[in-house]
């Protein structure tokens, strides 16, 4: 059937508006993309740390992922390190970034525990999860977004920045054989495990890290933790403690973390949030594998070097731990909303991957 001129007179007009819409939609997406993916303005940022200057994996870890963020922006973005004391005092990295005197901060969540109770569930509970079922959490259950939620008062975004592994129990001068080997015990040990050791009638003992071999030594306490078998290795515990205890049911997978000055990140154009997330992620893979590599590695010298005996702690000292922890994280909740909601997450969550492990990671290792 055919078209008369009239009709296809109007045919052109409207074909004409149209490719002018299109157009004009393609210049503006085109100046959206421009601006949200600005690829010219240099940026020079400073990355606070808990960890003393370049410290083994974790402080690593922070250079490398500076490096990393320098390459995949072309050299557009560089960031400047700085380990605890350098720039300022270790615990005072938080403060740092939420005030913007720093944009970038890397240390554990629950260093924070005084600004608000909750953050201590972000890195590590005892009886808690492991490394894969806390990433599980943070990135597929809902954990990042209640992260972000805790931090977001403070002006802060945090990420996933790396994760320990299960830890060691600690170094001994005393057997534990029982619970009430807890009893006057003096043992270096912060955080929520040390809340749990003090139901058992232990005394904690806070003690820098340069001072630790030496109060272990004079016996001005009986034990400590640390990390695991690389970073104890170095500090020489195996030349002064009798015992070296597994598990260690305090940090069963200690999640550490980075945190971006809020204002300061979401300023940044696209393409620069998108390599700050990507690196992250990719730092947070780093640091398990190497812990997880180093600490076999290390735990070998230790069993070699016969100075220190490798013991496990008993089923019955490890459900009197557990019975204490479980009180001391429902104390946290009931006294802090946002714990309450935190805990509830997290609790529910370990619950049903635990279900899963008895199908996976428990019957696999039962081999």
């Amino acid at each position: 059937m055919g078209i008369n001129r009239k009709d296809f007179i109007k045919h052109l007009g409207v074909a004409a508006v149209g490719g002018a819409i299109l157009t004009s939609c393609k210049d503006q997406k085109d100046q959206a993309i421009n601006e949200a993916y600005d690829t010219k303005t240099s940026y020079t940022w400073k990355m606070v740390t808990t960890w003393p200057p370049n410290f083994p994996v974790v402080g690593e870890a922070c250079h490398k992922f500076a490096r990393q963020v320098n390459e995949m922006s072309a050299g557009q973005f560089t960031i400047k390190v700085y380990g605890g004391g350098e720039l300022i005092p270790s615990l005072e990295v938080f403060d740092a970034v939420s005030s913007g005197a720093a944009e970038i901060g890397h240390g554990a969540s629950y260093y924070w525990a005084g600004k608000s109770p909750a953050t201590q569930f972000f890195t590590s509970v005892p009886f808690g999860m492991n490394a894969q079922q806390m990433n599980a959490w943070l990135y597929y259950g809902g954990g990042l977004e209640l992260w972000k939620e805790v931090y977001a008062r403070f002006g802060l975004l945090p990420m996933p920045g790396g994760n320990t592994g299960v830890q060691m129990g600690g170094w001994f001068n005393r057997e534990i054989n029982t619970v009430e080997d807890f009893k006057g015990l003096k043992m270096r040990i912060p955080g929520l495990g040390g809340k749990v050791l003090e139901k058992l009638g232990a005394t904690v003992v806070l003690s820098a890290v340069s001072e630790i071999y030496t109060n272990l030594e004079r016996g001005v306490i009986d034990a400590t933790e640390w990390v695991g078998p690389y970073h104890d290795y170095t500090m020489g515990y195996y030349e002064i403690a009798k015992y070296y205890y597994a598990p260690g049911w305090h940090e069963p997978g200690s999640n550490l973390e980075f945190m971006f000055n809020k204002r300061a990140f979401e300023a940044l154009p696209k393409n620069l949030q998108t390599i700050l997330e990507v690196a992250t992620a990719q730092s947070n893979m780093y640091v398990l594998s190497e812990f997880e590599a180093k600490n076999n590695e290390y735990l070998q010298k230790i069993i070699a070097d016969k100075s220190t005996e490798v013991r496990k702690f008993s089923p019955e000292v490890l459900k009197a731990l557990k019975e204490k922890s479980i009180e001391t994280l429902e104390a946290i909740a009931d006294g802090d909303e946002m714990s309450a909601k935190v805990y509830d997450s997290y609790k529910k969550f370990q619950t049903s991957i635990n279900q899963w492990a008895e199908y996976s990671e428990k019957l696999y290792y039962e081999i």
